[in-house]
Order: C-alpha cells, then structure tokens, then sequence
C-alpha cells in the first residue's frame, strides 16, 4: 500500500485570497495528505507577529509525521522553526500572497521595519520562495535591498541574490466565470467596483471619477460589490449621497450573486495602489467584464495597453471611462494563464518532494 505524501500547510491569516488559495490546493492535490493549520484573517500586526506563540501547543504534533512545508508569508517562520526544532527539518517552501516591502502604509505603520525584517528571516529560512506574480517577487527582492542599505554595519553581502536564487512564481488560480453561450446580456454601461474599501485600494480616486463623468452628464449604473469595514469609508459615502440613483448592488454577495453581476458588468476598474495579484480584477474579467487599471503594480503583466490608464491620473481615468461608457468598451482579454486547469499542474511539480 502507498502512503501518501504528508503537506503541512501552514498559513497566518485566513481571508479572501489566502483561504481560497488553501482551500483550492487541497481539493486540487488530492495525491498527498493535507494537515493545516490556520489563523483568522483579522488583527494583522498581532497575526503576523503573533502566529508562533497561537500554535506554540499544535506545532509539535502538526510536524509528526510531516514531510514537506508549505507556509504563507505572514508566518513568523524563523521565530517558529526556533521553537519547533523538527519543523525546520523539513523542505520548507514560503508562499508570498504579498509582501509588506510593497504595501502601502498606514501613518500608525509608518516606521515599523518589523513585518519586513519578519518576511527577510522567513525568506532566509525557507528553502523555496513562491510569488503569486512577478512584480510580488521583484518587489520583494528590491524591498530587501533597500532595507539592508539603511543598515550602521555588519550586513552581509549577497543576500538578495541568495534568496533570488530561491525565487519562482505560481499564481493563485481563479475560477473560469465565462458565462454560457445565450446568457443574459451584458450591460455596457454598469461598472463593477469589487475591491476592500480600504486605503491601499485609493476608492477615493475611483470616486473622483464618478463624480467627473457625472458631471458631464455621463449615463453609468454601479455595482460596488467590495468588501467594507464597520466604519463606512468617506469615498462609499460620497457615491452613496451623490450617485445613490445609479447604484444597483451595494454590498459583498453571496458568491452566486456575485458572480452573475461580474456576468453582466461591462467595465471592472481598479485605481489601487497595492496590488500583487489582483484576484478580484482577474475574477471580473474571467466573467467577460473589461478591465480599466493603473499602469503599474501587476497590472502591465496582466492586461493589453489600451486597458490602462497612467497611474494616479484621475483626469485620464475619466476620460478613458467616458469614452468606453459612450462607445462601448473593447472585448476583455483573455485571463487563460490564471485558470486553475493549467495551475494545478505548476503547483504538483511544485510540492514534488
């Protein structure tokens, strides 16, 4: 009888990208055993720092009999092989979902180098590096060069050629959301806006733009389907009293719904400032919805030129949209290299032992 390959996977905050993609790999690699651990995706900086000291009573036994590990890279992995001595025995590879060299900070986050010098010990540690996407790696790799520089003395030379060395990308898979042939029609004229209402994503620039076509006098329907904190964020607010006759759905669906808006959507925009993968972006567009995205970030190794816009430049933001509302907006591009089906092969060949 063959027994089956034992995967820890081990992953620090479970929320939208990261508990997809887990869930995902155990219902896809069903030739080895998973055993998972989890924490919930909230209270991040307690997470990140925390993760060893929540597990410190399940580690032990999590490791027995395990062969390989697989860990996000919010797990504090250097802290916990420190306490966990058979962990660090183990083919380790870090999955980068993001990566805190590149994410946009808060003022209450300015000046902490803790999360960072946590992803460098992990990056060191691990044996193998994954990226969700090219730009999540260079990103990563430049973040640890300038980290380093800022350092009095007693810095090793090399390092991130060490862990470059160490470097590939697999994506997070996205579900193929094309819809039937003779489905209902899809409405040119409804946006899609199905990012966190948070300050990474810069809904306040998305807002400005609304504000501008309305303006003019620019017919346009809304679906803003992201999720939201307990505290509505100004820019909901605004479109919310301004734009209120425009809106057609306004909160995060259940998945079924979701999923028939983003079939019906003409146009999906982003105007983020953080963004790694863009899984909600690549959703949309997977549905037949056509992107509008900055020209920076992941973006320009997703999407064709004419669906960017410059950076930051509400002015053309606008302009771009209001001539997509008036003459329709170009087909959307293919997103077949982010479909599960040829994924899960890179990610077998990946966690071959």
């Amino acid at each position: 009888m063959t027994t089956l390959p034992r995967t820890l996977l081990l992953s620090a905050y479970r929320a939208d990208s990261h508990a997809w993609w887990a869930d995902w790999l155990q219902q896809a690699l069903t030739d080895r055993h998973w055993e998972v651990l989890e924490l919930p995706g909230r209270w991040f900086n307690w997470r990140i720092r925390g993760n060893p000291l929540s597990w410190l009573d399940q580690i032990d036994s999590a490791v027995d009999g395990a062969d390989q590990v697989l860990a996000t890279s919010m797990v504090d992995l250097a802290t916990l092989r420190g306490l966990c001595p058979s962990l660090a025995q183990l083919p380790t590879l870090l999955y980068f979902h993001e990566n805190q060299f590149a994410y946009p900070q808060t003022a209450q986050q300015q000046g902490s180098i803790e999360p960072q010098m946590i992803q460098l010990y992990a990056g060191l540690a691990a044996d193998r590096l994954l990226f969700n996407s090219a730009w999540n790696q260079q990103s990563y790799l430049d973040g640890v060069e300038q980290l380093l520089a800022r350092f009095p003395d007693e810095v090793p030379t090399g390092i991130p050629a060490r862990l470059a060395a160490r470097c590939s990308v697999i994506p997070v898979p996205i579900e193929n959301l094309r819809p039937a042939d003779g489905a209902q029609p899809r409405d040119q004229k409804l946006i899609v806006w199905n990012h966190r209402w948070e300050h990474d994503k810069a809904p306040e620039r998305f807002a400005k733009a609304l504000f501008a076509l309305a303006d003019q006098g620019v017919e346009f329907r809304l679906a803003l389907l992201g999720p939201r904190p307990k505290a509505k964020p100004p820019a909901l607010e605004s479109i919310e009293a301004r734009l209120g006759e425009c809106i057609v759905a306004n909160e995060r669906l259940p998945r079924a719904e979701y999923v028939a808006l983003l079939q019906r959507a003409g146009i999906v925009i982003s105007t983020a400032e953080h963004e790694f993968q863009g899984l909600a972006m690549l959703e949309a567009v997977s549905a037949g919805a056509t992107p509008l995205a900055p020209d920076h970030l992941v973006y320009p190794s997703q999407y064709p030129a004419h669906c960017l816009y410059p950076a930051r430049d509400d002015a053309a933001l606008a302009d771009r949209l209001k001539q997509w509302l008036c003459n329709g907006p170009p087909p959307a591009p293919s997103v077949s290299a982010w479909l599960a089906e040829p994924l899960t092969a890179q990610w077998a060949a990946a966690l071959q032992i």
